[in-house]
């Protein structure tokens, strides 16, 4: 499937995929036990064919390797947080030349993955891939809202996508079970130095955007699950957040 392909059939799409080197994967759903992966039976999808039945679908896909990946509804805990995200955001940034943007703005990377972050923005004038304003290639900071489906796959190989487009300076990823933000900020040598938030007194600093977000902002009204009891022998409990 080539890239032409995967937009035309995305933007046609009721169901979200990512897109890399000719492969289109459905998105998973929060209630998925297992995290994303391809199977050899899953068959190959050419980038226009992708883009043409995503942008006909009510649908969102995302689009990897000519895999096509169907994004299910996530739980009403993620895009509670996910909305808490994108008003803190808003509030902090005021009348600033950046746009914050949820799900449904498709991002592509330089290794041709197509996806849907859960939260992105870009500072300046946004670029797009053709002349249609659906897929973004210049996000500032990308935030994926974490999930026991998703989680491994957030932290791995799709955070080695997104630090294949040059102006992404900031990776945020937002567990969903405690009050933890764990962040990534690519330094002017490359590498990506790692800080972790916890806590209700805890804030995150985004040195690209000059704005700090308060942790209880982003949990606000949100009930954590239970944590579940530790064997005999284990590490003591982490303190309640």
């Amino acid at each position: 499937m080539t890239v032409e392909e995967y937009l035309a059939a995305e933007r046609a799409s009721d169901v979200r995929h990512e897109y890399y080197a000719g492969v289109v994967r459905p998105m998973p759903s929060d209630a998925q036990s297992e995290p994303p992966r391809m199977t050899a039976a899953v068959k190959r999808t050419t980038l226009d064919e992708y883009l043409a039945a995503e942008r006909a679908s009510d649908i969102r896909h995302e689009y990897y390797a000519g895999v096509v990946t169907a994004m299910a509804g996530a739980s009403f805990r993620h895009n509670l947080i996910t909305g808490n995200i994108v008003g803190e955001c808003r509030r902090e940034l005021g009348d600033r030349r950046c746009f914050v943007l949820p799900s449904d703005m498709r991002v592509r990377t330089r290794s041709t993955l197509f996806a849907y972050p859960d939260v992105v923005i870009v500072c300046g004038t946004p670029e797009f891939e053709g002349d249609r304003e659906d897929t973004l290639l210049n996000p500032t900071v990308v935030i994926e809202v974490l999930s026991e489906s998703t989680e491994a796959y957030d932290r791995g190989d799709k955070f080695a996508h997104y630090r294949s487009i040059a102006s992404l300076t900031e990776y945020v990823l937002v567990a969903q079970d405690r009050m933890r933000v764990e962040h990534f900020v690519r330094q002017p040598d490359g590498r990506w130095l790692f800080s972790e938030s916890s806590g209700p007194e805890a804030a995150i600093a985004f040195p690209a955007l000059d704005v700090s977000l308060p942790l209880a902002g982003i949990y606000a009204n949100v009930e954590f699950p239970p944590q579940p009891p530790l064997l005999p022998g284990g590490p003591e409990p982490l303190p309640a957040d």
